[in-house]
């Protein structure tokens, strides 16, 4: 029995205004560039973006996208303290964060992935504005513990690297807040695919490495297994097209339903073999893999299995259907990947 009381909401509370102006912080990230874009094209334009923006290779995931103030990360807090802008900010959209799952100092993570979400959920509390942030599905470890996004089974759930370990610090330190934003949302993000990941290199999806892998050669590499239960590329995956996560950011905005932590996945998961074949299919050629050992620093920590619990989001009143593998993949490379473009 879930402990967390859920109410339908479909009336949308405000709708587009230009004179809302809206935080989006890790704005020139891959999923916090493509909230701006899809922010623009719901008719939102007063936006002020942060982000670290000391990397030219990120800076075109901003282009020809409309916002009022651009701040760095590392200024953000201060700015907003000395009130910055004349016009009150109505909505944060909290998605920066490090998110290098191979990235072993915790110290980083403490105060980027922590600390820092701590402050600006202190400075939400103090000017009742309503706040998403971005958690993951890095938070549920292994799986064992179930991917069920129910408060109560939280404190449960042991992440298996200090990356999913600092969202799970910040889903406990949240929910053990009594003092809160008037509406809050933690999304756990599960595997996010889509445009606008070029800058991430090693850390960019699955799909992004399989189109170059088969530009470069024809031949797509993926991870064998290391556990006998699963064969060669049938480690399964939650993979969401980051379309999709886009509508649910901004449908909790809209329709400010139930405070709380909610998963972001589709709730079917699929194989990376199924994924490799999506990829070949959308550039008309066959399927070649060659299967590699899983790196020695991550092969401890890494999930075979990931499935998002999606009815809590649905009990709130979320309706829209998710993108198949097959359709996200085919409009991400079809429709950015081979023409190199942006969202």
């Amino acid at each position: 029995m879930s402990t967390d009381v859920l109410q339908t909401s479909s009336t949308p509370t405000w709708t587009p205004d230009p004179k809302d102006v809206i935080l989006v912080t890790g704005a020139a990230g891959f999923i916090g560039s493509c909230l701006v874009k899809y922010l623009n094209e719901q008719g939102y334009e007063q936006l002020i973006v942060s982000d670290d923006f000391s990397r030219p290779d990120k800076w075109k995931n901003l282009e020809h996208k409309k916002y009022l103030q651009r701040i760095d990360r590392e200024q953000l807090l201060d700015w907003l303290a000395h009130e910055g802008w004349e016009q009150p900010i109505r909505f944060i959209f909290h998605i920066g964060a490090r998110t290098d799952t191979t990235e072993f100092n915790r110290a980083i993570f403490d105060r980027l992935n922590v600390q820092y979400s701590q402050q600006l959920w202190t400075y939400a509390v103090q000017r009742q504005i309503p706040f998403l942030y971005a958690s993951s599905a890095a938070t549920y470890g292994d799986g064992s513990k179930g991917y069920d996004d129910d408060h109560a089974r939280i404190p449960e759930l042991k992440p298996l690297n200090p990356y999913g370990w600092s969202k799970q610090q910040f889903d406990l330190w949240v929910l053990s807040q009594t003092a809160t934003p008037p509406y809050w949302y933690g999304l756990k993000f599960f595997n996010v695919y889509g445009p606008n990941e070029y800058h991430k290199g090693r850390m960019a999806s699955v799909i992004w490495h399989a189109y170059r892998q088969i530009q470069e050669s024809g031949i797509v590499r993926l991870f064998q297994s290391h556990r006998p239960e699963y064969r060669d590329g049938e480690q399964l995956r939650d993979f969401i097209y980051v379309k999709d996560i886009l509508k649910i950011c901004v449908w909790c905005m809209q329709h400010l339903p139930p405070s709380g932590i909610y998963n972001a996945g589709t709730g079917k998961a699929r194989t990376f073999y199924d994924l490799v074949k999506a990829t070949f299919d959308a550039v008309g050629k066959p399927v070649q893999i060659q299967y590699i050992p899983i790196p020695e620093d991550i092969r401890n920590t890494y999930q075979y299995f990931t499935e998002a619990r999606m009815d809590k989001l649905r009990r709130a009143g979320y309706q829209d259907a998710f993108s198949s593998l097959e359709e996200g993949i085919a409009d991400y490379v079809q429709q950015y990947l081979v023409t190199r473009r942006y969202y």
